[in-house]
């Protein structure tokens, strides 16, 4: 009988990305296990347009160290009936609700002081400088299991495809049209994001350099950010090269819309390592987080333009701040000129 295998994944949808080598490896080292990723329901689809992943288990988002909480994810990971659990998760709580489960072999990182709640704890990667994404992959290195080279790469299903067709149609957007995607929140406070100005002129110069529609995505908390590029747009004529669909898509429906776009712009945030992921090339703009940790990861399609990072001059940057305590100039210095320069040769294929 197979081994089962249940890996622990991370909450946020940028690490969860981040974390596929990871997977990939484990796939690789452990061909015959049935292979299982737990996961946040709001994260969980991911998993499910990942190759070589046989079951995706949602494990419901606790609060704090609530009774009735850990009792739900505790039970959500026993349905999985495992044998063994990686944990790519960091957390005291996540080794305490795995081993509350009953999953008899708990793998992971000794840190949090949790050490004695795994069978086989190796130390926490230190990595100075190297890509988040190496850091998945030190873990299940340290396990003993290589991790696969290549960049992640995520298929959305051909219903969430078709769905997305039909949103885009319905904003206005036809086939045919050169899309692209903004993505203009990120989690983790206002800095990261660049201003929402900036995108309404990037909108207008996709617009005249490329004849390109610019397709917003995001969450429901990206509302404000989206309605504020609207409002700074001049005139009904720009307003012609935008559709909004900030909080009309889920996790499978925003992948099958990215799989329609021929190129992404994003601050530093889950939605840029998902186009990444699905094969687009994506403009990204940093300001105070470190582009060498958290950069989207090389196109995986070939003949996939490589993605352009956007960076400013700043003495303070990296800060890692969630608001900026002074001007914002490592963000409010890069002009949207630059970023629709740097996607030059993009709408030729």
């Amino acid at each position: 009988m197979a081994r089962r295998t249940l890996v622990l994944a991370p909450n946020w949808l940028g690490d969860a990305v981040m974390a596929l080598p990871a997977l990939a490896g484990l796939r690789r080292q452990f061909p015959g296990d049935h292979l299982i990723a737990a996961a946040r329901p709001s994260i969980a689809p991911l998993f499910e347009m990942a190759g070589g992943i046989d079951e995706v288990v949602r494990v419901p988002a606790g609060h704090a160290w609530h009774p009735a909480g850990l009792r739900r994810e505790a039970a959500a990971i026993a349905s999985a009936k495992a044998d063994l659990a990686i944990l790519l998760t960091n957390s005291f709580r996540t080794a305490w609700v795995v081993r509350r489960a009953g999953v008899a072999e708990r793998w992971g990182v000794r840190a949090d002081l949790r050490g004695w709640l795994l069978t086989r704890a190796v130390p926490r990667p230190r990595q100075r400088g190297a890509h988040h994404a190496d850091y998945y992959r030190a873990i299940v290195s340290a396990l003993g299991i290589e991790s696969a080279p290549e960049p992640p790469r995520i298929t959305p299903p051909p219903a969430a495809f078709e769905t997305a067709g039909a949103l885009l149609e319905r904003q206005g957007a036809r086939p045919g049209m050169p899309l692209v995607g903004i993505a203009p929140g990120a989690a983790y406070g206002k800095a990261k994001q660049w201003p929402p100005r900036r995108f309404a002129e990037l909108v207008v110069e996709l617009r005249e350099r490329f004849g390109a529609i610019s397709v917003l995505v995001g969450s429901g908390g990206d509302r404000d950010a989206g309605e504020e590029i609207e409002r700074c747009l001049p005139g009904e004529a720009a307003r012609a090269g935008l559709v909004n669909l900030i909080g009309k898509t889920d996790l499978l429906v925003l992948a099958g819309v990215m799989a329609r776009l021929r190129a992404f712009v994003s601050n530093d945030s889950g939605a840029m390592h998902l186009a990444a992921a699905v094969g687009l090339p994506v403009a990204a703009v940093f300001g105070p987080t470190d582009e060498r940790a958290t950069a989207p990861l090389p196109a995986p399609a070939h003949g996939v333009p490589a993605h352009a990072i956007l960076t400013a001059p700043a003495w303070c940057r990296p800060c890692l701040l969630r608001e900026c305590p002074i001007d914002h100039r490592c963000m409010t210095r890069i002009a949207a000129a630059a970023v629709a320069g740097a996607m030059e040769g993009w709408f030729e294929r």
